[in-house]
């Protein structure tokens, strides 16, 4: 059943890519580093997963770190047909060897594909694995996120925006962000923020550019915590 549901997903987001007329907004560095097989962190929020591997040109050497939580099989069996592999793990369940993988992958010069707040919020909150990886890796982090003019937006933790077919789409790229290796004054601390107000930047710009009211961060944390684990 989840190998059904993974090729339906693969199909639906091609129909979603090849019926949108899409755009990249600031995506000359990223796009450069690519094509010179300079890798980095792609750092995402989980809301904006759907769409998020057609960011990425083909041929380049991906590889996305994904959960052991709910529907993790599927959405790593989905990415594979878009020629992304997966690493297992989350900051919660298989970290150590999650971030083992990633930094071997970084180091061999592939993309590693990251959401900050996964798998379970709080939404549009950066959690610690993302800074440790780029501290431990030396790349550096570039937040992306997209929006499309026809899109729900589910009631989930991580308000998901479900693309539609047939509209316009935007992916809108954050400048560069660097982590040092020592967590010398709060260096690594300073590092999270940015990466967090980054993304938050770039996913309501998103939003913004395709007709939509911007999402926003969750106010409650603890709250929402609170609700995550009572589902």
């Amino acid at each position: 059943m989840k190998a059904v549901i993974s090729f339906v997903a693969a199909g639906y987001i091609w129909l979603v890519h090849k019926t949108n007329r899409w755009q990249n907004l600031n995506s000359e560095i990223p796009f450069e580093m690519m094509a010179n097989g300079k890798p980095f962190i792609m750092a995402f929020w989980h809301g904006r997963l759907l769409m998020i591997s057609a960011a990425v040109p083909s041929g380049i050497k991906s590889n996305v770190l994904i959960s052991h939580h709910g529907d993790g099989e599927i959405i790593a069996r989905a990415v594979k047909y878009w020629g992304l592999d997966s690493v297992r793990g989350s900051s919660s369940k298989g970290a150590v060897p999650a971030i083992k993988e990633m930094l071997r992958s970084i180091k061999r010069g592939e993309l590693a594909l990251i959401t900050p707040d996964g798998p379970r919020g709080p939404r549009m909150s950066a959690q610690e694995g993302v800074v440790r990886i780029a501290a431990l890796s030396g790349v550096p982090v570039i937040p992306v996120s997209y929006s499309t003019t026809r899109a729900k937006y589910l009631e989930s933790w991580d308000r998901f925006l479900l693309a539609k077919p047939f509209g316009r789409g935007v992916f809108v790229w954050g400048d560069p962000i660097s982590v040092p290796r020592q967590d010398i004054d709060g260096a690594h601390q300073l590092a999270k923020k940015q990466i967090e107000d980054s993304l938050i930047n770039v996913t309501q710009q998103s939003d913004i550019f395709c007709g939509h009211p911007p999402i926003e961060p969750a106010s409650d944390p603890k709250t929402q915590n609170a609700a995550v684990k009572g589902t």
